[in-house]
């Protein structure tokens, strides 16, 4: 039980330094190469750290899961990944950050119309609680206009959706099938294509060569793919195997902390207001999560 309580420890810490930092190594890779470079390259980079597994995992599957992986992984990783690298041309770090973290009520929005999941009225108190905080965030976040945000806010708030059909996903067809198997082949299809994309209809090469400092875009989009991407996931569903609900929940909470602090860090600013709905969408979140938690901690313990 120690030994398990330390890796869960050290891969929570990881994954919330992990993923709230993915934010600021985007704008930082935003400075060398364009979004959708950004984003094809993260792509690659999962895709190769994951081929291996992922080729020895598809021929043992069923054509089926095989073909739902592959969904999965395009709403899981490939279309967020090219909506928030140009989301983030024009929003703060930070506010992606915060924005990531209302995938949990738009789970509950796609569960309730699609997948008839039964609402609480404080689960549904928290998704307008949330909803509220994005709108003033947005209003008032790096002293844009609410339009401007928002024109690039909504494509996180896609990403965030489809994050929320992937867990819908996943619980109904693909709740059996081993971590590693998961992890590799979501990354396969996606990754494949992105690579192509990549270094056959992008100036990738070209930028790469005539650009100073590249170098260290490049190695932002490293990063994101073989840490931020690959290897995080499989923490992650570990994680869930292995820890307390609860401390898994801990991720979601503190993720946004540390986009925030980097944010702060590299000079944008973050008022009173803005953190007042960043506690809103985050009190919004804990509301929705509430009873799934308290569930979850009663069925572990009983």
């Amino acid at each position: 039980m120690r030994g398990n309580k330390g890796v869960s420890l050290l891969f929570m810490l990881i994954l919330v330094l992990t993923w709230g930092s993915s934010f600021i190594l985007m704008k930082k890779a935003l400075v060398y190469f364009p979004s959708n470079i950004v984003a094809a390259y993260r792509m690659t980079a999962a895709f190769s750290i994951m081929l291996i597994p992922a080729l020895i995992y598809i021929f043992k599957m069923p054509f089926k899961t095989f073909l739902l992986l592959t969904l999965s992984g395009i709403l899981a990783n490939g279309l967020p990944a090219f909506l928030f690298a140009y989301a983030q041309t024009g929003i703060e770090s930070y506010v992606a950050g915060i924005l990531n973290s209302t995938t949990t009520l738009f789970t509950l929005i796609i569960g309730i119309i699609f997948f008839s999941y039964k609402a609480r009225l404080l689960s549904i108190a928290g998704v307008v609680i949330g909803f509220a905080g994005i709108v003033g965030l947005l209003a008032f976040a790096g002293d844009k206009t609410l339009s401007f945000n928002f024109s690039y806010g909504i494509y996180i708030l896609i990403a965030t959706t489809s994050y929320a059909i992937n867990i819908n996903f996943i619980k109904r067809w693909l709740s059996n099938v081993p971590t590693l198997s998961i992890v590799s082949v979501v990354f396969f299809i996606t990754g494949l294509f992105s690579t192509i994309y990549l270094f056959g209809y992008t100036d990738f090469i070209q930028i790469t060569k005539t650009t100073a400092g590249s170098g260290f875009g490049i190695l932002y989009m490293s990063i994101l793919g073989i840490v931020g991407s690959a290897m995080a996931l499989l923490m992650y569903y570990h994680l869930i195997k292995i820890a307390d609900i609860l401390f898994v929940a801990s991720v979601t909470y503190l993720m946004p902390v540390v986009s925030t602090l980097w944010g702060l860090g590299d000079g944008e600013v973050l008022g009173l207001a803005h953190i007042a709905f960043i506690l809103l969408i985050l009190i919004g979140v804990f509301m929705v999560n509430y009873h799934d938690l308290m569930g979850k901690i009663k069925q572990r313990y009983k």
